[in-house]
Formats: C-alpha cells, sequence, structure tokens
C-alpha cells in the first residue's frame, strides 16, 4: 500500500513508494531532485544494484569507461521528473572517448557531431526551418522539460552495448514507469525498435507516444527523415495545455 500523504506533504504521481529505512551500499547522488530520489532510491535497495555498481567500478579500474562518472546521472539532474514534457529515450551512451556527458545523442561542446545527430538536425530544419548549429550540446533542450535517458548508462569506450544486461536497463525502467504514473499526461518520442520495446511501460490511454525509425544512418531513410517529430511534439503539448519547446540550440554553449 502506498504510503499516505498529508496536506503538507503532495505527490505530483499516484502511489508514490515508501522510502527504505536503511542507507543503500551505493547511494544515488544527492544532488538530483527530490522527485527524482524519492521515484528511484528503493532501486538501489534491489540486489541487481549493487552487482550493477561492483560491475561499473571494475570496468572503470581495467577501462576507459563513458560518460565520466560525475555525467552519469546528468539526465536527471537536467531534468526534474516534475518538468518533463517529453521523453526521448536512447540505447547506449556514445563510446567514443569526450563524447557522451549522460543525456542521449548529445555530446559536450567541442566534439564532433555523431552521425545520429546530424540527421536529428537535419530533420529539424526539414520541420521547423531551424538551421542546424556546429555544436551537438543538447542540454538546453532538457531545461526545457526534454528528458533525454539512455537504456544503458555506462558503456566500455569503443564497445557500443558492453555494459548491456547489467541491470542499468531495470533501473531505467523504473524511471520510464515513474514518468508515465505522473498525473500530468506528456510525450513519449520513441525511435527505433529497441525504444518502442518500451511502450510495454508506457500508459498510452493517457500520455501521447510518437514513433519513428531511428536516426541512424542505417535506419534514417526508412522512416525518420519526414517523421516531423518537433512539430508533432509542439502540437501535442499545446494540446495538453503545455507550452512548446523551441527547438533553436544556442549558436556557442559551455558544458555545465
Amino acid at each position: 500500500m502506498a504510503k499516505k500523504r498529508t496536506a503538507a506533504t503532495p505527490s505530483l504521481f499516484e502511489g508514490d513508494p515508501t522510502p527504505p529505512t536503511t542507507a543503500p551500499e551505493f547511494p544515488l547522488p544527492a544532488d538530483l531532485s527530490p522527485s527524482w530520489l524519492t521515484q528511484l532510491e528503493p532501486e538501489t535497495h534491489q540486489p541487481y544494484w549493487n552487482d550493477l555498481q561492483r560491475f561499473v567500478a571494475a570496468e572503470r579500474s581495467t577501462h576507459s569507461v563513458f560518460p565520466p562518472a560525475a555525467d552519469v546521472f546528468n539526465a536527471f539532474r537536467y531534468t526534474p521528473l516534475e518538468s518533463i514534457k517529453v521523453f526521448l529515450l536512447g540505447q547506449d551512451p556514445y563510446p567514443g572517448a569526450g563524447q557522451a556527458h549522460g543525456l542521449c545523442f548529445s555530446v559536450r561542446p567541442g566534439v564532433r557531431l555523431p552521425a545520429s545527430l546530424r540527421n536529428i538536425y537535419q530533420e529539424l530544419q526539414d520541420d521547423l526551418g531551424v538551421k542546424p548549429v556546429k555544436h551537438g550540446y543538447l542540454a538546453t533542450w532538457a531545461r526545457q522539460g526534454v528528458m533525454m535517458l539512455n537504456a544503458c548508462l555506462t558503456v566500455r569506450a569503443d564497445a557500443p552495448n558492453s555494459h548491456a544486461g547489467k541491470g542499468w536497463e531495470k533501473f531505467t525502467d523504473a524511471a520510464i514507469r515513474a514518468v508515465s504514473d505522473r498525473k500530468q499526461p506528456i510525450v513519449f518520442l520513441l525511435w527505433g525498435a529497441y525504444a518502442q520495446k518500451k511502450i510495454k511501460l508506457i500508459d498510452d490511454s493517457r500520455h501521447v507516444v510518437l514513433k519513428s525509425a531511428h536516426p541512424s544512418p542505417l535506419s534514417a531513410s526508412n522512416g525518420f527523415f519526414g517523421s516531423k517529430p518537433f512539430s508533432k511534439i509542439n502540437a501535442a503539448l499545446e494540446q495538453l495545455g503545455e507550452s512548446p519547446i523551441d527547438w533553436k540550440l544556442p549558436e556557442t554553449v559551455a558544458a555545465e
């Protein structure tokens, strides 16, 4: 049974979990928003969590692992649970040096644009006429309520999907469920077959779900180009009574 709340402790969510009483071995960063900590802290008491954190620590001791430890939970930092308007799910962090910083599809300023992100920019221009910027730092979108979360939060350098199946998916599935359980409907953007499998975690009777091919060069021409996700998102947000996302990125940025 969910913990009974008083008028002094309102909740944005149905059935908030009762926080455990014992401290976890590997706690979440304390600087995450209280709403995320409330929803996700119970996951740190599950057996898979300790195994996952020990695995990542062992990987970091013998290999380069991305993103840096300080950036792993950035998606939760940049977009508090109560601020989410759009949920964009990725699969795996970029495995190249200096690329991943905790937001799916985004790279740090000064890093060459990955092919998928170039295709995203092309579709943005075709859809809304927004000219591409030279950087790939998407934190401006995250600050407006676009949650950009990878299903796996770490990866070994130059080894895509090397941390898949180790436990991150259980953690991020819990995050998806927490967003789906929100009283305020949002827009879920599912690019590609992997992301679309997560629809089973989403209450699509309340939330708007947009699906298309992935922006990867392998699939962008088979249903991503021409899908007009950005205009569709803003139209859906306005119907939900939310302000639209300003998809235009600043010309110059500094990493946070």
